[in-house]
């Protein structure tokens, strides 16, 4: 399956969108759209890896309680159980595609 990521882009004026691009039995992969001064709050996920891969912008991304800036061509990954987050950090919109493995049971 061939996914043009940028095409699938959506921003939300009231919060960041979070855009389905493909799950499996064994991965999900998504595309989180933010404007500036968007935030996924800082979370964790006791059985899920989560990898965070900023395309467009620049993201400031909490991993345990530590801040990480993101540029394009950058990622992180927060094993489960780790505390993390996403923030755009700039004063363009930011993109970040991210794969969760395994999905959650919603997906």
């Amino acid at each position: 399956m061939k996914i043009r990521i940028k095409d699938r882009a959506e921003f939300r004026a009231d919060k960041m969108a979070k855009v389905a691009l493909a799950t499996t039995s064994r991965t999900q992969l998504d595309l989180y759209c933010l404007e500036p001064g968007q935030e996924q709050k800082p979370h964790a996920h006791a059985d899920q890896d989560k990898i965070y891969l900023v395309l467009e912008g620049r993201a400031r991304v909490v991993l345990d309680g530590k801040e990480e800036l993101l540029e394009p061509g950058e990622a992180v990954v927060a094993a489960a159980g780790q505390e993390h987050g996403l923030r755009n950090a700039g004063p363009g919109r930011l993109l970040a595609v991210v794969v969760v493995t395994p999905p959650p049971p919603h997906a």
